[in-house]
């Protein structure tokens, strides 16, 4: 092999089948094939030797071919624990070639002994360690382990390769301002990763990210991936200023998305600066309406407020809100079933991610599991194919709950939440109290409510097709034009989404039902096959 240049093949796995967060019936309606680029893949791709070819396939929008791997010097995957089946896979499809495999990323830098047949494992952020695992490679080192000692200086962190993506494939695509958070949940892992004091890129950064993507012909929906774009809120704020004015001045061709903590909603010029910025929707985790359950996992920041109210101020913001639950915390009560339920209709949330608690490894709740002698990496509520997937995995530790009652209660939660009824009673209700601007949501979602083939699609599937859905479906669309035109385009998008949650919630359920049904037979000591039938 040549030292001078390399061939690099780029691989993103495929996520867990599955998974909540594969929206492939929405992404599907809206022409594409997946929904998020792999924004980490390209920043990698942005280190390397600019003299070096790279080649990326995304297996969740196209397949990795022989000849893919023939070209290639050596393979560098990326991947999180959902992708970890498939990350397998293509390490053992590179060796079979003999193709050296460098690995990075959430999966590999928590639990690197699941990948000791890897060459070259690069644990942490690669910013501080890529020049260290150059060396290496071109001294023509055969393996090699590389660990960040240090949370880097983002300011070093390069223009993403957005060049390599096939932008025509995809929903959404990021960008990064911001890395760690400022709070401390016991069952996270972006503090473990990332750290817990937000370090900033510059907003010239930013916008030259942003410069890169225009100039290349994309338009649409871009995440801000933060692990809280709040972190630092002194600064966030002038970001938003000068957001907006590079937004408005090219015609606003980006609509924002974002995930922040809930003390967003204590900020009315942060609310205000997102809404001129061109911010439609941010993700909040909320995790249970309970506030001793919350005090008990160290979430201290969503206690002592009205969780409607600061959902709802958000909306008025013109900003919806996606959100997430979580089951089977130590300290919740057996009527958390109904609290939950209760919270999410009260808020008006359609968009719920409510999933069962996982113990991540090298987080503060695995360490306390681990030194009580109740983790149990080996267990997990459905499947191991669905492995720390929160929606169709968890549990991977002995509950002080019944095992079988923490899964009822998710299973109710999720029947409830997105019964036809009950899930577009929310879109109706949130339509009804959002103020988007009336620029707002034009390339959000491109073709959703301005293609009149995606809507028909739409249409034709929830509102004519499927009988349990058309009423509630046409319901929400009529009392949104009469009472809320404005947010029309939110109403289609959300019934875009639900093609992907109601055969999600189907799914859930017939995997629950037989988990329930099996559980006490497995507790009597016969094997899960055996107990299956």
């Amino acid at each position: 092999m040549s030292t001078n240049t390399t061939n690099v093949l780029m691989v993103f796995p495929r996520f867990s089948p599955n998974s909540f967060w594969n929206y492939w019936e929405t992404c599907a309606v809206a022409g594409k094939k997946y929904s998020a680029a792999p924004l980490g893949m390209i920043t990698v791709a942005a280190l390397l030797p600019s003299e070096w070819p790279v080649r990326l396939v995304d297996r969740n929008i196209e397949e990795l071919h022989d000849g893919d791997l023939d070209w290639a010097d050596m393979v560098m995957i990326g991947n999180m624990m959902p992708q970890q089946e498939d990350a397998k896979r293509v390490i053992a499809l590179a060796h079979a070639r003999n193709k050296p495999v460098v690995l990075g990323g959430p999966d590999v830098s928590c639990s690197p002994e699941i990948f000791e047949e890897v060459e070259f494992r690069l644990l942490g952020e690669v910013e501080e360690i890529m020049s260290d695992f150059l060396a290496a490679w071109r001294r023509g080192d055969k393996r090699g382990l590389f660990t960040a000692k240090t949370f880097p200086d983002i300011h070093k962190s390069p223009v993403p390769r957005f060049d390599l993506l096939k932008f025509q494939h995809y929903m959404h695509v990021g960008v990064q301002y911001s890395r760690g958070c400022p709070f401390n949940c016991e069952f996270c892992n972006v503090i473990e990763l990332n750290g817990r004091v937000p370090r900033l890129k510059t907003t010239e950064q930013v916008l030259r990210e942003l410069d890169a993507l225009h100039a290349l012909g994309y338009r649409g929906h871009v995440d801000v991936v933060d692990d809280n774009f709040i972190g630092n809120p002194k600064t966030v704020r002038p970001f938003l200023e000068r957001l907006g004015d590079w937004n408005e001045a090219k015609g606003r061709p980006f609509a924002f998305s974002a995930e922040a903590s809930l003390n967003l909603a204590d900020s009315d010029e942060t609310l205000a600066l997102m809404r001129q910025a061109g911010f439609f929707a941010v993700f909040v985790g909320i995790e249970t309406p309970d506030p001793e359950t919350l005090v008990s996992v160290n979430k201290k920041q969503n206690t002592g407020r009205d969780l409607k109210e600061s959902i709802h101020k958000i909306y008025q913001a013109g900003i919806f809100v996606n959100a997430g639950f979580i089951i089977g915390f130590d300290a919740e009560k057996d009527s958390v079933a109904e609290a939950m339920i209760h919270c999410i209709e009260d808020m008006a949330i359609p968009v719920c991610m409510v999933g069962l608690l996982y113990a991540l490894p090298n987080t503060q709740l695995s360490r306390r599991l681990q030194q009580e002698g109740r983790l149990h990496p080996e267990t997990c509520a459905v499947g191991s194919e669905d492995m720390a997937c929160q929606c169709t995995a968890g549990l991977n530790y002995e509950t002080l709950r019944p095992r079988e009652k923490i899964l009822e209660d998710y299973r109710a939660v999720l029947k409830s939440i997105y019964h036809p009824t009950n899930y577009f009673g929310r879109v109706r209700r949130a339509a009804r109290i959002l103020e988007p601007r009336p620029d707002r949501l034009r390339n959000v979602i491109p073709g959703l409510g301005s293609d009149l083939r995606s809507f028909a699609r739409i249409s034709w599937r929830l509102g004519v097709r499927d009988r349990e859905v058309r009423g509630a479906y046409w319901k929400a669309l009529g009392d949104c034009i009469r009472h809320n035109p404005s947010a029309l385009k939110l109403v289609v998008s959300f019934a875009a989404l639900y093609l992907h949650l109601w055969p999600f919630t189907r799914y859930m359920d017939d995997q629950l039902r037989g988990k329930v049904e099996y559980l006490p037979l497995v507790e009597l000591g016969l094997p899960a096959k055996v107990a299956r039938g």
